[in-house]
């Protein structure tokens, strides 16, 4: 059995701000919680290899990976895959984004396998990744959102 998650959220925010600040990569500690530093190891035109390094997880333990991002702005979606696995036997995501009309909608999918000797199977890991998503979508739908509302003109005092 292989893990497999699909969670989503509308951002009230228009699609290319959305898409700007969700593919920077260099920027993600500013926009996710969870991730303590994002290093860029290299740029080939749409893709982007890097590696994620969170904070310390309760038993003090930090993970840290590699993985490689390829961005098709044309169909709206994004492709990733973990070079360095871990306890994964494979990582793949995919990021979908819609405009709909209050915004834009981001789809994160994710299928994966635990390896055989990883300390979680893979039912572990698929509500882990559900819940966690859950909470890195909404902390990023308020941020965007929030940068949104800062691009705004203000509007002239009425004479």
């Amino acid at each position: 059995m292989a893990g497999h998650t699909e969670n989503e959220i509308t951002i009230a925010a228009p699609l290319d701000l959305v898409w700007d600040m969700t593919n920077d990569v260099a920027n993600w500690p500013r926009l996710f919680s969870e991730y303590a530093s994002a290093e860029i190891l290299s740029r080939e035109g749409n893709k982007t290899t890097f590696r994620l390094t969170m904070h310390p997880d309760e038993n003090g333990t930090v993970w840290s990976w590699v993985s490689e991002r390829e961005t098709d702005r044309d169909a709206l979606s994004v492709r990733a895959r973990r070079v360095e696995t871990g306890p994964f036997a494979h990582m793949n995501i995919h990021w979908r984004y819609e405009e709909v009309r209050k915004g834009t909608r981001m789809v994160w999918t994710q299928d994966f396998e635990m390896k055989p000797d990883a300390p979680v199977d893979d039912a572990w890991m698929t509500d882990n990744i559900n819940r966690n998503s859950k909470v890195q979508m909404a902390l990023i739908r308020d941020r965007v959102e929030q940068a949104a509302a800062d691009r705004r003109p203000v509007p002239a005092p009425a004479d």
